[in-house]
């Protein structure tokens, strides 16, 4: 009998190893469509951009070393560097906490359990399903200076609309609210909503049984138990705001007069107008290292606020 279980044995291990060498190889196939796009369309690009942020190249000549060159131009040479940074990072400023108050404010009214509730839903979400480029020129047609319909309720109630789009002024506050008409009631939202259904009734009813007012039971439970989904809609937001390129291209092109000449428009002019390749790089990466130190700091900062159930 023990000469058997010593014979069966290492054939059960053989057949063990042989189905685990098949599941393995099985997931790399699966996972090999995915894996030669992140190698082509990303990790290739990205280094061979890092590569090309040290030359001077404009695709007709070679690529041509200089160095950190780039980097010293962008600091000190480049004109609009520092203001297309300043005002992306007013634009984000502005954008997200609007944004987060609002697709916050747009959850809390959707939680209630009221009849009609999934259409109010359907209703709130629609906006973020119309592409960007449409969103952006019917923006640009209410906020018409002179026929718009924004300007045009404003001139019977006898108020002057602004210039909207043609303002220095008033052109990126255009962006904005049109950045929060396509995002207030998008996934953001429903990332909101999921967040204030998990917060347990049972806390809500004792805080209520303590005297607690509504107002109080918002800010001392709700809060604190959706500061995960506060801080992972922060996060994302940030990212996404800091990349506004889209509606200011189609919209302003970076007008009138560099008003709304956002960081991300300047590497594209850099790259696709001017064909200063190697510069447009250096300002990708720049760029890449600005979002990954500000996500770091939000990560390091989230200690003293987030909460955590399993904690």
């Amino acid at each position: 009998m023990l000469e058997n279980q010593a014979i069966v044995a290492p054939a059960v291990r053989r057949g063990m190893s042989r189905r685990r060498r098949r599941h393995i190889i099985s997931g790399y196939l699966y996972l090999t469509p995915w894996l030669i796009g992140f190698v082509l369309f990303w990790l290739g690009p990205a280094l061979a951009s890092l590569a090309l942020s040290f030359t001077t190249y404009n695709i007709i000549s070679p690529p041509s070393f200089t160095g950190l060159t780039n980097y010293v131009n962008a600091f000190t040479q480049d004109q609009l560097f520092w203001p297309s940074l300043v005002k992306t990072l007013y634009y984000a400023g502005v954008s997200v906490p609007l944004g987060l108050i609002g697709s916050l404010a747009a959850a809390l009214l959707l939680n209630v359990k009221v009849r009609g509730t999934s259409f109010f839903r359907t209703l709130f979400f629609m906006p973020s399903l119309i592409p960007i480029v449409a969103s952006t020129i019917l923006w640009a047609w209410l906020l018409q200076p002179d026929w718009g319909l924004l300007n045009g309720v404003l001139y019977r109630i006898g108020i002057q609309g602004p210039r909207w789009f043609e303002s220095q002024d008033w052109a990126i506050p255009g962006l904005i609210s049109l950045a929060l008409w396509t995002s207030i009631g998008g996934p953001r939202m429903i990332i909101f909503l999921a967040g204030l259904q998990g917060v347990p009734e049972e806390l809500h009813d004792a805080a209520s049984i303590d005297g607690a007012s509504r107002w109080q039971r918002f800010l001392n439970v709700t809060v604190p138990m959706i500061t995960p989904t506060i801080f992972f809609n922060l996060v994302l937001g940030i990212i996404g705001a800091l990349q506004v390129f889209t509606s200011a291209f189609v919209a302003t092109q970076g007008g009138p007069a560099y008003a709304t000449w956002f960081y991300a428009l300047n590497i594209y002019y850099q790259a696709f107008q001017y064909f200063n390749m190697g510069y447009a790089s250096a300002l990708a990466w720049l760029f890449a290292i600005l979002i990954i130190f500000l996500t770091w700091l939000q990560l390091r900062t989230s200690k003293s606020w987030v909460y955590y159930g399993g904690e």
